[in-house]
């Protein structure tokens, strides 16, 4: 397990930053790290066959619960190096490292059944 600021400088070493959140949750805010994948877990076991063994993957999401998840997962398939990053996006955001953010993609909503865009777009319907 690694905090957001151990996570950053192993990226810039040339680990792979894997963020598990669903698309809809990481299209306003993500991760600024130069090697990064977007691997929602509701697609994950789909996908393991394009991730790279032979790099270092650190999961990531909204605050390291689903990343967590992740890597139990993976050490299951056989995976060793992986790890999960602790406290996800909200962590690195408090730590002030960097993201890259597309306003137009912000949501809000009192509850994550109520989420919408807050820029009058709609969510796609595939999330409904």
């Amino acid at each position: 397990m690694f905090h957001p600021r151990e996570a950053f400088e192993l990226c810039g070493m040339g680990a792979v930053l894997v963020d598990v959140r669903e698309d809809y949750l990481n299209n306003f805010k993500n991760f600024d790290v130069p090697e990064i994948l977007n691997f929602p877990m509701s697609r994950l076991v789909q996908k393991l066959s394009e991730l790279q063994q032979d790099k270092y993957l650190i999961f990531a999401d909204t605050v390291g619960l689903r990343s967590k998840e992740a890597v139990v997962l993976l050490k299951d398939k056989g995976y060793v190096k992986i790890a999960n990053m602790a406290g996800g996006i909200v962590d690195w955001e408090r730590d002030g490292l960097p993201l890259k953010t597309n306003v137009e993609e912000r949501l809000s909503g009192s509850c994550m059944c109520q989420l919408k865009l807050r820029e009058g777009k709609k969510i796609s319907k595939k999330l409904k």
